[in-house]
């Protein structure tokens, strides 16, 4: 093993080149080295940006590190540095054994403290993989900057297990003239390693399906154009009306908010005002592996004068596909007309960079917890969907309904609704789902969620009553009030009302 007492090998060839066409590399690493200097990033040096403190208490941070510390135990004679960084770039954790690359990285600044994106240290594994939320080998020569030449990176992106979010990137560097074939593998490895770790950790969370990345017909926003839309409040209806001026006035649009809100069905109505016949087609990224072909399949379309494409989900885009998205769109841009595509996000900031210069228009799709008044006509149109007729909700039913903060938004409305349609014609608190009667401010163990579903269970009992329920599950009324408040349950009004 060569300890490179001295820093990393020379690298014949690695001068800093500042005319990035003379070098030739895939299209991916080209379109980094365009980004790096985009961004500014030196040549010949890596500047150091410190932020002085990190997160090792972090979920991502704990996890990783116990998947790195048991990967470090397997290869313990290996010139390898072991590092985790987050989203931003910033290297949280770095293990190492080897003192001659450990010092070399000191360096070169690829410690603890420092980030590594893109925009800080140019084309490099760990950035990469970020930018492009996709597995990045990158050998000597392939660095932006010179300085970083004598080292090959292989970095995997960590996507949160529930949320499919960016978490961070684990990334492994060695020498460049090490061998590199398994250390992307292994890199790999380490990263589903850790997403696995962080489910576990995280008791009571569901993985969240990856995204497949999906184009469909909007009809209506989501609604048959007979029924409209259901909605009536307040700061709905504004909404709509702000992104309709928008859409009229030949603005880019871009809708923002909360994770199943109705970002696409607000964006079709609000086309539907000035163009009620046309085609809307609302196109859902994917997860990096299958951009190329999601981008072939709907980008011709914009092309099509009676139709527009309402484009989700761009904050899982690759570096890359931003880059070659904002060329497609903004041939296609006119002022004069209204435009034929909108974005959808989270949030503006979660719009990649390329894309965000072009909106004109910032418009909040509300969070259903904000739209009290919109639940119970939401509830029957979601009911009528599923029945293909009219049904009705009880009063204590429609309470619950409204009464809940509805952390999901209308997905979950949706979702809930759908099953207790399948199920009664005439909908009480017993067909819907425990977690409307449950205030769900917290995650419960698998105990509690036994414990909490059977005490809604008895709840939601036709004819019940507080001292009926108690007697049922065998404990004392006092203990029921204090279950039925430490799990933060809405009871039915006909057991509130019942003696204590």
């Amino acid at each position: 093993m060569d300890d490179h007492p001295e820093g990393p090998p020379s690298v014949p060839g690695t001068l800093a080149d500042p005319d990035l066409d003379t070098r030739t590399a895939a299209p991916r690493l080209r379109a980094s080295w365009r980004r790096s200097e985009q961004y500014g990033v030196p040549h010949d040096e890596v500047l150091p940006v410190f932020t002085g403190s990190v997160d090792t208490g972090s979920l991502l941070a704990e996890c990783a590190s116990q998947v790195l510390t048991g990967l470090q135990s397997t290869i313990a004679n290996e010139p390898v540095s072991l590092m985790v960084a987050d989203s931003d770039g910033l290297v949280l954790i770095r293990l190492c054994t080897d003192p001659g690359i450990r010092s070399s990285l000191d360096r070169v600044h690829l410690a603890p403290g420092f980030s590594y994106s893109e925009r800080n240290a140019g084309t490099n594994g760990l950035g990469l993989s970020l930018a492009d939320r996709a597995p990045s080998l990158v050998r000597a020569a392939d660095h932006y900057c010179s300085e970083l030449r004598g080292y090959t990176c292989a970095a995997a992106p960590v996507l949160d297990p529930v949320s499919g979010e960016l978490a961070g990137s684990i990334n492994l560097t060695t020498w460049s003239d090490s061998s590199s074939e398994l250390l992307l593998a292994l890199a790999q490895a380490a990263a589903g390693a850790t997403t696995g770790l962080m489910l576990v950790r995280s008791t009571g969370r569901a993985i969240r399906p990856a995204p497949r990345g999906e184009v469909f017909h909007v009809v209506g926003g989501h609604l048959s154009p007979a029924t409209g839309d259901p909605c009536g409040s307040t700061v709905w209806r504004a909404a709509v009306g702000d992104a309709a001026a928008a859409t009229a006035a030949g603005r880019v649009l871009a809708v923002v908010g909360e994770p199943g809100a109705g970002k696409a069905t607000l964006a079709a109505l609000a086309r539907r005002r000035h163009a009620a016949r046309q085609r809307i087609l609302h196109a859902r990224a994917p997860e990096a592996p299958d951009v190329a072909a999601w981008l072939e399949l709907w980008t011709p379309g914009l092309r099509s004068a009676d139709a527009c494409i309402i484009v989700s989900g761009i904050e899982r885009l690759p570096a890359w596909a931003a880059e070659d998205l904002v060329r497609t769109l903004d041939a296609v841009r006119s002022p004069d007309r209204p435009q034929p595509f909108v974005l959808t996000a989270a949030g503006f900031t979660a719009i990649p960079e390329q894309l965000a210069r072009l909106v004109d228009t910032v418009v909040e799709a509300p969070p259903l917890r904000h739209r009290a008044d919109d639940v119970l006509p939401l509830a029957h149109h979601v009911a009528r969907e599923e029945r293909h007729r009219d049904l009705s909700f009880t009063p204590r039913a429609a309470r619950a309904l409204t009464s809940y903060h509805w952390p999901e938004n209308v997905r979950q409305l949706r979702r809930i609704v759908r099953d207790a349609a399948s199920r009664a014609d005439v909908i009480d608190v017993q067909h819907l789902a425990p977690e409307v009667l449950d205030g769900g401010r917290r995650t419960l163990t698998r105990l509690e969620r036994l414990e909490r579903d059977e005490i809604i269970r008895c709840l939601t009992e036709p004819h019940t009553t507080i001292k009926h329920v108690a007697e049922d599950l065998g404990i004392g009324r006092a203990t029921l009030y204090r279950k039925i408040a430490q799990y933060d349950i809405t009871v039915p009004s006909r057991s509130a009302s019942a003696p204590a």
